[in-house]
C-alpha cells in the first residue's frame, strides 16, 4: 500500500489533513515534503485524520512532532484525531505523544480544539 497525505482547507485558518497507509520509513518518506509544506503555515489551525494509518512507527512519529513543533513556531496549532484506531492511539500514548500534541477520538472535539 502507498501512503498518500491529502489536504482540505475548511476555512482560511483551518486546514484538515487525512494520512492514509503506513508511517514507516518508506512511508514517511513518500510523504515527507507534502507533510511539510500542508502543516507549516503561518497562524493556521491543523488537524491531522490518522484514523487511516495502519502502522506508525518511530519516524512518522518524529514527522509529526517535527511538523507540530514548526507549526506552532510559526503561530499555528496542530491536533491528532485518532478515531477509534487503537493501535495508533496506544503507540502515541505509549510515547508521550499525546502530552505534546492533544489528541482526540471524536472528530468534533479535535476540531474544536484546533479552532480554540
Amino acid at each position: 500500500m502507498i501512503t498518500e497525505i491529502n489536504s482540505t482547507d475548511v476555512s482560511e485558518n483551518f486546514r484538515r489533513l487525512v494520512i492514509i497507509g503506513r508511517l514507516d520509513i518508506a512511508g514517511n518518506d513518500a510523504i515527507a515534503l507534502k507533510f511539510a509544506a500542508f502543516a507549516v503555515s503561518n497562524g493556521k489551525r491543523v488537524l491531522v485524520d490518522l484514523t487511516a494509518v495502519s502502522f506508525l512507527a518511530s519516524i512518522g512519529i518524529r514527522s509529526i512532532v517535527t511538523n507540530a513543533k514548526a507549526l506552532q513556531a510559526r503561530g499555528g496549532k496542530m491536533v491528532l484525531f485518532v478515531g477509534d484506531n487503537m493501535a495508533v492511539a496506544n503507540t502515541l500514548k505509549t510515547t508521550g505523544i499525546d502530552s505534546l500534541i492533544p489528541m482526540f477520538a471524536e472528530e468534533a472535539d479535535a476540531t474544536s480544539a484546533a479552532i480554540a
